[in-house]
């Protein structure tokens, strides 16, 4: 097993940000109250996650298609299709107000969550991948758990 290298961790970690600051502005009036006089009111609450978290699956839709290049024959197209799962998920799902959204998004990241253990079980993605994706995943659902309960 490989350690996850430092700037892939680093980076995800950053990612986390914007859900973590949004699962904070719903649980503290101060967080909430400086965000709206400061970043305005896309920034806090559920919607920063809501938002962002659309913007990640895609995002994730675009490693999983990296991925794919490694596959070739059948493979390669049943990990195309695969890809394409995260971003058209968010599209449709991510609608329909605050908590089916969140519901939604946190059922993309579970689902994004069984599609990077797959591409990593079939020797597509670094050895590493499953530590890092289990421990983003777990700090996303938790946030945007805050804001589908609060």
């Amino acid at each position: 097993m490989s350690a996850i290298p430092r700037a892939a961790l680093l980076l995800g970690l950053a990612g986390l940000l914007p859900f973590v600051w949004g699962a904070l502005t719903l649980l503290s009036d101060g967080a909430y109250a400086w965000g709206i006089e400061t970043l305005g009111g896309r920034f806090v609450g559920p919607y920063v996650q809501l938002f962002y978290g659309t913007v990640i699956l895609s995002f994730m839709s675009g490693v999983l298609w990296g991925f794919a290049t490694k596959a070739s024959g059948k493979q390669a197209a049943t990990c195309y299709a695969l890809s394409v799962i995260p971003a058209l998920w968010a599209f449709f799902m991510a609608g329909g107000g605050p908590v089916s959204a969140g519901v939604n998004l946190i059922a993309g990241f579970l689902g994004l969550l069984i599609l990077d253990w797959q591409f990593w079980r079939w020797g597509l993605a670094p050895q590493w991948w499953m530590h890092l994706r289990g421990l983003l995943t777990g700090v996303v659902v938790a946030c945007l758990l805050v804001g589908v309960l609060t």
